[in-house]
């Protein structure tokens, strides 16, 4: 499959299978060959294998025009041919599935306290990863980072598959200079970023297409493309980094807005304790966290160190907890008045257990609320956790050459 360089595309296009006669459909002109491969790699994608006859039953195409796409799709090395299933009678059906080794691409996070360069499979894989921490991000840090680890997660690849890497997804804060008060970090350091094209430079660096989107919105885009279990076609994400972000996903498609930070939920306002109103960013963020335990004389660093276990005060630890359910309940009534959500997400950079017990929190705080005239939507665990928004990041350019295209939401570089 050939990648269109002019591809305007919607970089998570819902790629979810749809009733006969509605939503997305094959056409059997040849002209749009692109299009319906690019269609039946969203659904084997979604739905995980699938034979000829059930994709020329999703999308109207003939059984012949399917055959070429499969058959192409699979000389490409995009598609794994699976055992022959016999039935009763006619010939046997044939499942084809994803190639993990199909195509990679690399994710950038650029976070306030930390980077992480990621190497992702066409399955969402991570094949390595480097990680850089700092007390603050500028252009010249990551620039350096990125020159140094791209090098080393290229050579994890065997010679013959280098060539298959597709392009490098960045998911960052906008505006980071805006941001300095919060963080602690010179002006005169963060004005960099004013100036500086971090997606041109690491274009010319990397030698490949790079894509830049907003670090909630990318680790939201993660679940659409990544994600397991039930996705559903309507739901509010929240992700907790250092400053607690979000995505909106609508009918199966990421809502980015004309500037691209829709649903960027931190500036939501909530009550507080003291039932004065403030952003939720004050009371759901990893910053508040770590300046408590600061407070209380613990160190704060391990936040950014890992994810995966964190050695903390309960006293401490529960009280950011309660705090940032009660905020997060307040911030999904407010959505909830206004869109219809089958469901909210909340992942992020911590323990899963913690992750697990803030959604029961939340849930709980949720339902405390008067819920008089809305129809709750369901609160749940993301399903992709700390590395979320690496993966969102890679899913950019995945999407950008190989799903649906929908909308222009994505810079290209």
């Amino acid at each position: 499959m050939k990648p269109r360089s002019d591809s305007l595309a919607d970089p998570l296009a819902d790629p979810r299978p749809v009733p006969e006669g509605a939503g997305f459909r094959g056409s059997n002109q040849s002209g749009m060959r692109d299009w319906n491969e690019r269609l039946v790699l969203s659904l084997v994608r979604q739905n995980g294998a699938l034979a000829k006859s059930d994709i020329a039953r999703l999308t109207g195409l003939s059984a012949q025009t399917v055959s070429v796409i499969m058959r192409g799709l699979e000389q490409d090395g995009l598609l794994l041919r699976g055992e022959p299933i016999r039935g009763r009678i006619g010939q046997p059906s044939v499942p084809m599935s994803l190639d993990a080794d199909g195509a990679f691409f690399f994710g950038l996070k650029i976070g306030r306290r930390s980077a992480d360069l990621a190497l992702v499979d066409f399955l969402g894989r991570v094949r390595g990863a480097r990680r850089k921490i700092y007390r603050y991000p500028t252009p010249d840090a990551v620039v350096a980072f990125v020159r140094e680890a791209l090098p080393a997660l290229m050579a994890l690849l065997p010679r013959n598959q280098r060539d298959r890497v597709g392009g490098m997804g960045i998911a960052m804060p906008f505006q980071l200079w805006s941001w300095v008060q919060d963080i602690g970090a010179p002006q005169s350091e963060m004005d960099a970023w004013r100036d500086r094209d971090i997606q041109a430079e690491l274009a010319v660096l990397s030698g490949l297409p790079v894509h830049v989107q907003n670090d909630a919105t990318a680790a939201c885009g993660a679940e659409l493309v990544f994600g397991s279990g039930d996705r559903p076609k309507d739901f509010l994400y929240f992700y907790f980094g250092y400053f607690i972000g979000g995505g909106l996903v609508l009918n199966g498609q990421l809502f980015t807005g004309q500037f691209g930070n829709a649903a960027g939920v931190g500036p939501m306002p909530v009550p507080g304790p003291d039932g004065r109103m403030r952003r939720l960013m004050t009371v759901a963020s990893l910053s508040v966290l770590a300046q408590a335990l600061d407070t209380a004389g613990v160190l704060s660093d391990q936040l950014w160190e890992t994810p995966d276990h964190w050695d903390l005060p309960a006293p401490v630890l529960d009280a950011w907890m309660t705090g940032a359910a009660e905020g997060l309940a307040s911030a999904i009534l407010s959505a909830a008045t206004l869109l219809e959500m089958q469901a909210v997400l909340i992942d992020g950079w911590m323990p899963v257990a913690i992750r697990a017990e803030i959604v029961r929190r939340t849930d709980a705080a949720f339902h405390r609320l008067d819920l008089s005239g809305v129809e709750p939507p369901v609160i749940r665990e993301g399903t992709i956790g700390a590395e979320a928004r690496a993966l969102g990041a890679a899913a950019i350019p995945l999407s950008q050459r190989y799903l649906i295209d929908q909308n222009a939401a994505v810079r290209e570089g």
